[in-house]
């Protein structure tokens, strides 16, 4: 286990910052790690949305990062464990990998990972968001939007799936300095099995012939405001107008990977 800090790794460019200020519908990502372990968060901006100013870094215990967005942006916020890199940015992660790099650039995560996806200012200028294990789970984590006009729902799990993950569904792996090995992340039905049922395609790529299975079930149980699979809208999917997103991985701070 790491050493908890309580200092701020704040990823900010000024004069980028200032100007994204003054344009309302623009946000802030604040990364929380409340894991006992170190992570790498990632993002990945949509196609024709301006990249952050990052794509990928290191958060240890206890720390957290702002990241200021731009508006219409778009994208998924994800975190990475177990990784290494050298000191030109390049190496592995047991999960959510993204090329072997620690800035993403572009690349999305290797499922399983547990998956913010947001766009701002989308239909009527509100902000279109939600956590999705439709490619699976690797690390707990909620969102709490704050706006001045408040009514904004949380979303997210903290529940580690990890733990009650379905063993033919489990991926396992080492100490990623996590502090233990066993069971890392949790693949989706598609993931493992790779049949067109789970994975929604096919002739099963519309709603109503893709419908829950057991093994969505069992992550909807666990995280019932979490897509669950890809046409779990009806509860997953949130609005809000804020100016800011808390993201917060390992919500109750006692996960072990």
């Amino acid at each position: 286990m790491l050493t908890t800090s309580s200092s701020t790794y704040s990823i900010t460019i000024l004069t980028y910052f200032v100007s994204l200020l003054a344009c309302s519908s623009a946000s802030v990502f604040t990364i929380t790690n409340n894991c006992p372990f170190t992570i790498w968060p990632a993002t990945l901006s949509g196609a024709g949305t301006t990249p952050l100013p990052t794509s990928g870094f290191q958060l240890n215990s206890g720390q957290s990062a702002q990241i200021p967005t731009s508006p219409k942006w778009s994208g998924r916020v994800w975190a990475r464990t177990g990784c290494t890199f050298d000191p030109s940015g390049v190496g592995k992660c047991e999960t959510a990998d993204c090329g072997g790099k620690i800035e993403c650039g572009g690349m999305g995560a290797t499922p399983p990972a547990s998956l913010f996806e947001i766009t701002i200012g989308g239909y009527n200028n509100l902000d279109y968001y939600d956590v999705s294990f439709v490619d699976g789970y690797n690390l707990p984590l909620i969102v709490v939007p704050r706006s001045t006009s408040g009514g904004c729902n949380a979303t997210g799990c903290a529940s580690n799936i990890n733990m009650g993950c379905p063993k033919e569904l489990q991926v396992v792996g080492g100490d990623g300095g996590e502090g233990t090995g066993g069971v890392i992340a949790c693949n989706s039905a598609c993931g493992a099995f790779g049949i067109d049922q789970y994975c929604c395609s096919g002739q099963y790529a519309n709603p109503n012939t893709c419908r829950p299975s057991y093994y969505s079930s069992i992550f909807k149980r666990a995280c019932p405001r979490a897509y669950s699979y890809a046409f779990d809208d009806g509860t997953s999917t949130f609005t809000c107008n804020a100016y800011e997103y808390v993201i917060i991985f390992c919500p109750n701070g006692n996960e072990h990977g």
